[in-house]
Order: C-alpha cells, then structure tokens, then sequence
C-alpha cells in the first residue's frame, strides 16, 4: 500500500499573524515591520525599483477631469481634487530618495447628498488608476471587541485586490507566449514529431476545424487545499506539500477531452506556472504600500451627532472611528495574507452623504487625517438633461440598443428628454432627494410598457414624446406627493 505525506507546517511559510484581537491584523505599527536586514535591503531595492518605474496613473490631472467627464456630470471641484491627488502620486515617485518618504498623500473627504457622484467618482478613478484599489462600506465594519469586521481587514482586502493586479499584469504580457506554448502541446500530442503532419494540423487548428477532435493531454493534479493557513488571534501558519528534493515538479494526469477544452486547460496550466507565488506577493506588497488607494463610503454613517440626546443606534460607531485614525495616519498592519503592510503612503479619500450629521460631528483626530475637503452639490433640471444626453452610456443609449435585440427602433425627442429631467427633478423636491438615481424610476416607468410588449412589436419604429413621459409619470409624481404628507 502506498502512502503520501500530504501536509505539514513549512518553516518557510510560518507567519507571524495579529498580536491584538480581530481578523489577523496588528495596528500598532511596532510589531509587523520587523525582518532580517537582507530583507529590508532586499525591499529597499525593490521600492527604489518601483520609483524609478514611475509607479501607477502618469495621467496629467486635466487628462483625468476630461476622462471623468466622460462619464459623471458636473462636481468639477471633485474632479479636480482626485486628479491633484492622483497627479501628487506620480510626483512623489520622482522626488529625491531622502525627501520621498517625507511625503504623504492628502487624504480627502467628499461631502455631498445621495446620488450626485461620490461612489462613481470612485468607481471610475478606479479604473483610470494602474494601482491596487479597494472601495469599502464603513457601516460593514464594527469596534474591536464587537462581533463584525474590524478595519484592519480593509488592508487585507487593498493586498489582495494587489496579487490579482499583478497577476493579471502577468497574464496580459505573456497571452501570446502561453497560447504559443499549448497550441504546440496540443500539436505534439496529436502528431507527435511529425512535422509534415503537424504544419497540417497547425492550421486546421487555427481555423478552428479541430475543436471538437478528442486529444489526450497531460494536466496537473489539483489538490484540494494546496496551501491553508490555520490559527487564532496570535499566530498564525501556513501549511504546504512536504516536499524533498528530487522529487520533481507536481504530478500529472492523463485527460481526454476536446482540443477547444484542452488548448483553454493547457493554456491555463502553463499560465499557473508563471504566476510565482512569493515575487507576485512582493511586489504586491510594494504596490500596495506605494500605490494602494482605499475609499471609504458612508462614513458619515458611523458619526454621531454631538445635538444628539442619544449617541448612537450602534454602540461601537465611534469606536470604528478611532480604529481608522491609525490607519489613516500611518501605520503597519499585519495582514492575514500579505505579511505586515506599511499604510503611511495608501491615499484614503472618505465620503458621506452627511444628511443627518455634519462633518464636523467627526471625532477632531479623523477631521485632521483628511484635510482636502470637497463638497459636490445637488443635480439641478440642466444636470438631469446632462446626464441623459451627453454620457456615451447614458441611460437613454442603454435602452435603445437592449431593444435593438428585440429588433424594435426606439427614439426620444429631446422635448421627452427635457420631460424625463423635470420629472426626476420634481421627484427629488417633493419627496426624498436621492440625486441621478431618480432618472432610474423615470425612465423605467416610462419604457415599462415598451419594454414588456417589445417582443410583438419587432421590425416596428417607436418615439417618445414629452406628452407621452407626463402621461406615464404623472401617477407617480402625484403618489410620491399624497406620501410625503402622511404620518
């Protein structure tokens, strides 16, 4: 009978995990940025490497407003703050070495009600942005000590968000060389080493006239767990193969399958072994630590009204403030994955609607770590009209091309569009002002008849007029105002 040690604990994988409670982080700053000094030489190379690559977005900060406009109406002054932010990062990648570190992002806080930009803001910096980027809920997170996430996990989430960003990095420069790679796996598994036969396959097989041939290909085994980690609050291990030398690469198996199914697995399996686990961490952890971007939403959320007679539905609201303080601040987090991360230069930019509290009902110490304060203001009936016309997809383009597939023409003249905005505009003032997502419910209520009859209308050319958009709004503009008015 043969036997197979499957697991044991890797010295090399052992971890030093959180020192305090919570979900495995440490935010003290003294316990997590330790290590040998070939290490620390070791990481000062690779951020000295990073600088000189010129770090993530080298956007100009009117390049960024005008590719921002491209999709958010209006909130110039936002704009402008994000692109100084951004453009502040790519400076600081230039600086001289001594003064560099001296130099730490201006987090910011973006006020403003519901609806008029913040999280889109976020959203599409997001993309613009070749860094690791997280974007977190604050009402998701609870003081240590109370059952929930504790915000340390924020940096968990930014390091992870990092190892998928560097690994897609990876995939994208070497596509062509994997697919080369399986396609003549492929080849040598149907002809073996003939030539003559293989250039005949090999186009057969770009044309796609062997995709359902059945070939054998040998593939890794999967293990179930290749790699767990296990422990409480203090420590933590990580658990791997026992391995000896000599013992070679990971086994293989035999498969039969189609030689479209194979060229994807084989790809996928060559792909794997590019994607080195410990260089993929490290520079994850210099991305994240150099060009890491984390937004809190909500935050107002956890702010308690000092007018207040009581201080909070949750009663560790304000103890999530004073957890975020360090890590705003500048300190070193002992993550659950990536080992202890430096968040002195992560830019954080915060935002809340703030309805029924005010900025300053923030604890004074967070006020202090977000200095760049942005106020957006409400959509008006022009910006309404705006944000129907002028963004490439926007919500009127959206709806014409989804009943395009239904061959069904639809048109709205611009008097229907000028409607749709003042309806949206006087549902905002007569109830509940919940900005740009107001034009969801006109539009929708005012397509919902086309759009469940669209299948019997193909072939059929269809135009919405302002009368039309009254005449579809109008019960629930009037319903929206008998509501405002009950008790």
């Amino acid at each position: 009978m043969r036997r197979y040690l499957v697991q044991v604990i890797s010295t090399r994988g052992l971890r030093f995990g959180s020192c305090g409670s919570g979900g495995g982080g440490c935010s003290s700053g003294g316990c997590g940025g330790g290590g040998s000094p070939a290490e620390a030489t070791w990481k000062e190379a690779a951020v000295s490497a990073h600088h000189g690559s010129g770090g993530a977005c080298n956007l100009k900060p009117r390049e960024i407003v005008e590719l921002l406009d491209k999709h958010i109406i209006g909130q110039d002054d936002a704009k402008r703050a994000v692109a100084v932010a951004l453009r502040n990062r790519w400076r600081r990648h230039r600086v001289e070495p001594e003064l560099r570190d001296e130099i730490y992002p201006k987090n910011m806080l973006m006020v403003g009600p519901t609806g008029v930009g913040k999280t889109e803001i976020a959203r599409r910096v997001a993309k613009l942005t070749d860094a690791p980027f997280v974007k977190v809920e604050c009402t998701k997170f609870t003081e240590v000590g109370f059952v929930g996430r504790d915000v340390d996990t924020i940096i968990d989430d930014l390091y992870r968000a990092a190892v998928n960003h560097e690994k897609q990095k990876i995939r994208e420069k070497n596509k062509a060389a994997v697919a080369a790679v399986a396609k003549d796996k492929i080849l040598a598994a149907l002809c073996g080493s003939q030539e003559d036969t293989m250039k005949e396959y090999s186009e057969k097989l770009d044309k796609g006239e062997l995709d359902d041939l059945p070939v054998d290909v040998e593939l890794p085994e999967k293990q179930s767990n290749p790699q767990q980690r296990m422990g409480g609050s203090g420590i933590t291990f990580e658990i791997g193969p026992l391995k000896f030398p000599g013992m070679g690469g990971p086994r293989t198996v035999k498969k039969r399958m189609p030689i479209k199914q194979a060229l994807k697995a084989v790809e996928e399996a060559e792909m794997d072994k590019l994607l080195d686990s410990d260089e993929v961490h490290r520079k994850a952890v210099i991305s994240t630590e150099q060009d890491g971007i984390v937004v809190i939403d909500e935050i107002d959320k956890v702010v308690v009204s000092r007018e207040s007679s009581f201080h909070s539905s949750s009663a560790s609201d304000e103890g999530v403030q004073q957890d975020l303080l360090p890590l705003i601040e500048g300190t070193t987090v002992t993550t659950k994955y990536g080992g202890p991360i430096n968040t002195d230069h992560i830019l954080f930019i915060a935002s809340g609607a703030f309805h029924s509290v005010k900025p300053s009902d923030m604890i004074a110490e967070l006020q202090g770590r977000l200095p760049i304060r942005v106020e957006l203001q409400p959509l008006t009936k022009k910006d309404f009209y705006r944000i129907l016309t002028e963004p490439k997809t926007n919500l009127i383009a959206q709806h014409k091309e989804m009943l395009k597939t239904e061959n069904v023409t639809l048109e709205v003249t611009d008097d229907a569009i000028t409607a749709m905005a003042e309806a949206a505009f006087q549902a905002n003032s007569n109830v509940q002002n919940i900005g740009a997502r107001r034009l969801n419910t006109v539009v929708e209520k005012v397509l919902e008849e086309i759009s469940f009859n669209a299948p019997t209308l193909s072939g059929q050319t269809l135009t919405i007029t302002a009368k039309e958009v009254w005449d579809r709004v109008s019960d629930l503009l009037k319903a929206q105002d008998l509501r405002k008015h009950l008790i």
